[in-house]
């Protein structure tokens, strides 16, 4: 890789990152059932009608995995705490969950590494999901209490503390386009889960500031988008998609506002009185998390629905999930979140990574792609903290092959190969490349 740790600001943060449903196992440990177990069981919507309920086994092997964190001189890891394995029913504790997640912060502090949790990760409590889900006001205060819960138990061994992973994909992605469990295309749902889903940020946030923790944040997903034409049709789509994508959820958390090209769209649709509701979702953050992955062209579509958008196919290479590679976009969110958003605020790229059809040959796994993929994103991440934006880490999405929500098990974003049959973990080539660049 076309970088090492010393090019870095010292005290730079490497990790890698994973989400419990990914790789867990749900069927373990009394987990409850979850919207993503439902959502996969109907045909159509995941490939192979694959769910999480053997995943990676990380519930049996997480002391491997994590020593492959530890090998790969990693700084960090971040995961996710499971509410329906923690609250089966989403209300009720299950004491085996909390011991599960107490074993596993012990075990990651014995390896000198720094714990990052995200409270919410998608696997919503099917009893939860039974009464509207992320639609209905009362998830809020229902995530409130599992937040207690959890960090009650391990809060303060926690370096960081992330509320929720992605709200458009909670969202948008699972409300309007129907991708995600629980695979609606509903508008008036989407506009309440939109707010909603941010609401529930706020609430956990409070909750954690009751109890005078002090480095809590959100992890917010950015998708590149620009005009695919030169034509103010397409400079407004461009602009509208990027409302819808990014800047609802950074100026919620931050500005306490909404853009107003989207309630637009949602019209009465939003839940009455949300306006009451943005001090608590704007309330000060210790830091930001970023996720990136690729960009869109889009343009206009008068012929659809709104938001009346078609995203153009474009030119550069893609990964396996057909997404475009594109490193300038990494930088460009870096700076503008930092120039536009968030000041002086820390910021750390929570998850960059790529999917790529691997397979092992004699053993090993090779993959230049990824390995060009983290040295280049990187370097763009350098960039960003030269031209002024206060990034202090960069976590690879994923350490392990996992389940990829609706593609199941065919897309492997890991640095470690899994074959789910036997489960044996193999690291790739870009695992060996990355732990000689961040070498002590």
């Amino acid at each position: 890789m076309d970088f090492k740790r010393a090019d870095f600001p010292e005290g730079f943060t490497f990790g890698a990152a994973t989400a419990a449903y990914q790789i867990e196992g749900h069927q373990f440990g009394g987990a409850g059932p979850c919207h993503w177990d439902t959502f996969a069981a109907v045909q159509g919507n995941v490939i192979r009608n694959e769910d999480g309920a053997i995943a990676c086994d990380h519930y049996h092997r997480y002391a491997e995995d994590l020593d492959l964190l530890k090998d790969g001189n990693m700084d960090a890891y971040r995961f996710s705490t499971s509410w329906a394995r923690v609250m089966p029913d989403g209300r009720s504790i299950n004491p085996d969950g909390l011991d599960f997640y107490d074993r596993l912060t012990d075990a990651i502090l014995e390896r000198g590494l720094k714990p990052f949790q995200t409270l919410y990760h998608w696997e919503l409590p099917s009893a939860l999901a039974d009464i509207g889900g992320w639609a209905n006001r009362d998830t809020v205060k229902y995530f409130g209490d599992f937040t207690d819960v959890i960090t009650d138990r391990i809060g303060d061994r926690m370096h960081a503390i992330a509320t929720v992973n992605e709200p458009w994909c909670v969202a948008f992605l699972s409300h309007f386009l129907g991708h995600h469990a629980p695979g609606l295309r509903d508008l008036r749902a989407t506009a309440r889960a939109m707010h909603h889903i941010m609401l529930a940020h706020g609430e956990a946030m409070s909750r954690m500031r009751a109890k005078g923790m002090d480095n809590c944040g959100i992890v917010l997903n950015f998708d590149h988008t620009s005009p695919a034409e030169d034509t103010p049709q397409a400079a407004a789509a461009a602009n509208l998609q990027d409302a819808i994508n990014n800047r609802w959820f950074i100026e919620a958390a931050t500005k306490g506002t909404y853009p107003a090209e989207v309630l637009a769209g949602f019209g009465s649709h939003m839940p009455e009185g949300w306006q009451d509701d943005m001090a608590q979702i704007s309330q000060p953050m210790d830091w930001l998390g970023v996720n990136y992955y690729t960009r869109h062209k889009m343009l206009h579509d008068p012929k659809t629905a709104w938001p009346h958008l078609k995203a153009i196919d474009g030119v550069l290479p893609k990964t396996q999930m057909g997404w475009e590679i594109y490193p300038d976009g990494l930088h460009h969110f870096l700076t503008r979140l930092a120039q536009d958003y968030v000041g002086d605020l820390p910021i750390f790229v929570t998850e960059n990574g790529m999917a790529w059809e691997d397979t092992v040959e004699n053993g090993a796994v090779y993959d230049p792609e990824r390995t060009a993929f983290v040295s280049d994103h990187m370097l763009a991440t350098k960039r960003a903290i030269a031209d002024g934006a206060n990034v202090q880490g960069f976590f690879y999405w994923s350490l392990l092959d996992n389940y990829e929500w609706a593609f199941g098990y065919e897309k492997r974003f890991g640095m470690i190969h899994v074959d789910f049959e036997t489960q044996k973990r193999t690291p790739k080539a870009s695992y060996h490349a990355l732990k000689a660049a961040i070498a002590r």
